[in-house]
């Protein structure tokens, strides 16, 4: 590895640690964002390139191995998933005749792009059918002007759920006082934001990583399991089911990591983490 130039375009939760971490392990990595260094806290031996991705040129690019592409829109609107992702996308597959030196380009995506929701399990097999939502379709499409451009360079990873000892939504929603009545039978899956991040480290660094990544745990669960499981926990009333709502849906993702890059291999030992911090 220590030949390889990466870059990692977007610093956001999940860009900026993904940067740092690579800096740390001695690799040569820069972080691309559209403020100036001083806005992020980049590991002094990672380097830095202010720019919006859309600018990016030839020039710009032509000396980096791996990209990795970790974006969030401006807003969750069409126009903000158009002018993030599949914008970025696109004026990437552009160039990709012209980078000579590249070697790999991952995508971070969303299983969001399965539009499947009546519990059906999920591999990396699995066509997507369809999403309903339209920022999950233009997500969808920005994966296939990557693959289009870049064939077999293009590596794709789709994270289910994210959470995290910041991102607390499922807690404070055990914690309402007017808890709403959940549904029976609704799937849902999760992956920790750390071990996110040494999922992307991991398929920017190894010699031949796989074409896709359902990047989620071992454990698809119910919503009304996990919420009643982490009501239990912090000791708050237990959730209602929603008698009305009986149909089986979402999906149950098969994950496709290796069982040693998860830290947090089910919901359990990531919500107990965040419990005992």
């Amino acid at each position: 590895m220590s030949t390889q130039k990466l870059l990692v375009i977007g610093q956001g939760d999940i860009g900026l640690p993904v940067t740092n971490k690579l800096a740390q392990e001695g690799l040569s990595v820069t972080g691309l964002a559209r403020r100036e260094r001083s806005h992020y806290q980049l590991d002094d031996s990672a380097k830095f390139m202010q720019a919006d991705a859309l600018t990016l040129t030839v020039e710009k690019l032509k000396d980096f191995t791996r990209i990795a592409v970790i974006v969030t829109p401006d807003e969750y609107s069409t126009s903000g998933y158009n002018d993030s992702y599949l914008s970025i996308c696109q004026h990437l597959a552009t160039l990709a005749s012209e980078l000579t030196n590249l070697e790999r380009v991952v995508f971070i995506s969303s299983t969001g792009i399965y539009g499947q929701n009546e519990g059906e399990w999920i591999d990396e097999h699995t066509a997507p059918v369809s999403p309903e939502r339209d920022g999950s379709k233009i997500i969808l499409q920005a994966e296939q002007a990557l693959q289009q451009g870049f064939g077999n360079k293009a590596i794709i990873i789709r994270p289910s759920g994210i959470y995290g000892r910041e991102r607390l939504m499922r807690l404070r929603k055990v914690k309402e006082a007017q808890k709403e009545p959940i549904a029976a039978k609704d799937w849902s899956n999760r992956i920790m934001d750390r071990d996110l991040v040494t999922i992307i480290i991991n398929v920017l660094t190894i010699d031949t990583p796989k074409s896709i990544y359902i990047a989620t745990d071992y454990a698809p669960v119910t919503t009304l399991e996990l919420i009643t499981w982490l009501s239990e926990q912090v000791g708050e009333t237990l959730p209602e089911v929603d008698d009305k709502k009986t149909a089986v849906t979402g999906k149950r993702l098969h994950s496709n990591i290796p069982l040693a890059w998860l830290t947090y291999p089910d919901w359990q030992v990531g919500y107990q983490d965040i419990l005992h911090h």
